[in-house]
């Protein structure tokens, strides 16, 4: 190559040189169509539009968002989709588009879903179903009183003794004074065990007395009593209960969906392991709690005046103590229409123990060495403050859905029961609690009955006077 010839070759390279190194980069560039992208409930896919001159990629971690492409250059249009938004509650994330240190956030928000009603399910219908609070309904009720060991016998109506409930016993009923009824019931006889069918001809006999009680003008607290004892609070059987449990409650309540606010249910009955009647573990009381829990899903869950009923939850084995200490509030989507119950029989050697060792009670006990050294009259008192500050005064009703003391063969036990009946009655009242006297149906040694089931007649006017009055 001549000296010519290299001249212009190197002015040529030094010519592109200096034109290279005076070329300024373009700054970086990025855009969207849309800072929020609004969905439906359902899986729905949306477009958005990606403006820039650099390369770019999207970030997200929420698991129910696709987006596509997730990363590119230069100008683009991404897809963004979402799945079926299975909740009743509204959800929100951001996407971040990102292009060196330029980051532009997309909102994302997607509806709630419409709640899911089963087929059984109907409009709420708030005919008969008074604007009330429970506390108001609870102050209506007055006295109560057990129909005990009859609709819940095992068996059969009668087979633990009692005839056949007439409704010449809950005419007398009303006429001794008592405005409330508490009607325990065995509900399992089914004509299909696999699935809980409960048989038709006992739904419409415990029916039928449910009406005696409400063509007089009172309240009917109707439960699903001992059953048999199936209702263990286990984590081995949680499962099986709350199944069997929604299950049975979904056709009772289906089945008195159109009675007005007058009949209440309440979900179980003095849930416990079988046996152990100490302090529950937190297994217990958990899935006690769910018990609770599933009764108020599975009985709203019919709708109609279902969905305004109030509804009547337990304690752990209706104990007071338990209550305070483990009991949790079920969530319920209506306001103000939940009760909690517990039952009352302390002194247990007083009120329960079959034998004559404790047959006194009270301020008025004249022998030491009759008395139970506990249970007296101040804790009667301290036991209802209890329930008062922590639900009552909460605006929880309470209804103590069982209390009474046995009939012992000493002459003298009789005066005891009259005045344990008379303070605990009027104690209960004074802290705002509802009472319902457990009558058994049975008058002999050891029973509780105030009245003749056969005929309705007064077994213990005095006795009644002691509760009623």
């Amino acid at each position: 190559m001549n000296n010519l010839s290299r001249f212009f070759s190197l002015a040529a390279l030094l010519s592109l040189s200096i034109f290279s190194c005076g070329e300024k980069e373009e700054p970086a560039t990025l855009m969207v169509s849309s800072t929020e992208l609004v969905f439906v409930s359902t899986e729905e896919t949306l477009s958005l539009a990606i403006t820039s001159n650099q390369q770019w990629q999207v970030e997200h971690d929420a698991s129910w968002i696709t987006v596509s492409p997730r990363q590119g250059s230069g100008n683009a249009q991404i897809s963004v989709k979402v799945d079926l938004n299975p909740t009743e509650e509204l959800r929100t994330t951001v996407i971040n588009i990102r292009s060196g240190t330029i980051i532009q956030p997309v909102k994302i928000t997607q509806d709630a879903s419409e709640p899911q009603f089963p087929a059984y399910y109907i409009p709420a219908d708030n005919t008969g179903m008074r604007d009330i609070s429970s506390l108001d309904l609870a102050g209506e009720m007055g006295i109560g009183w057990n129909l005990g060991n009859s609709l819940e016998a095992i068996g059969g109506e009668t087979a633990w003794g009692n005839p056949k409930t007439i409704k010449a016993l809950i005419d007398a009923i009303k006429a001794a004074g008592f405005t409330s009824v508490r009607i325990p019931v065995a509900w399992s006889k089914f004509t299909n065990a696999e699935t809980y069918e409960i048989d038709p001809a006992w739904m419409a006999r415990v029916q039928e007395v449910v009406d005696y009680v409400l063509d007089n003008d009172m309240y009917a607290l109707m439960n699903i009593h001992w059953d048999e004892g199936w209702m263990q609070p286990t984590f081995a059987q949680q499962d099986y209960v709350n199944d069997r449990l929604e299950k049975m409650w979904i056709q009772i309540a289906l089945n008195f969906r159109d009675y007005d606010d007058h009949l209440l249910f309440a979900g179980t009955n003095e849930v416990m392991v079988e046996g152990d009647y100490g302090t529950p573990k937190p297994e217990y009381y958990q899935v006690q709690n769910s018990f609770n829990q599933t009764f108020v899903d599975a009985v709203r869950s019919t709708g109609g005046r279902n969905t305004y009923r109030n509804l009547v939850v337990q304690t752990f084995n209706t104990n007071i103590d338990h209550g305070v200490n483990f009991f949790d509030m079920p969530t319920d989507d209506t306001e103000d229409r939940l009760m909690v119950e517990a039952h009352y029989y302390d002194p247990y050697e007083f009120a329960l123990r079959e034998d004559e060792i404790i047959t006194q009670w009270g301020t008025n006990a004249t022998d030491p060495s009759k008395t139970a050294a506990w249970g007296g009259e101040s804790h009667v008192d301290a036991q209802f403050q209890k329930m008062k500050t922590n639900f009552i005064d909460q605006g929880v009703p309470v209804l103590m859905g069982e209390y009474g003391a046995i009939m012992k063969k000493a002459e003298e036990n009789h005066r005891y029961v009259a005045d344990y009946l008379s303070y605990v009655t009027k104690s209960m009242v004074s802290h705002g609690l509802v009472p319902f006297y457990w009558d058994n149906g049975y008058a002999g040694d050891y029973g509780f009955a105030l009245f003749d089931r056969n005929t309705g007649e007064q077994v213990h006017p005095d006795l009644i006077e002691a509760i009623t009055d």
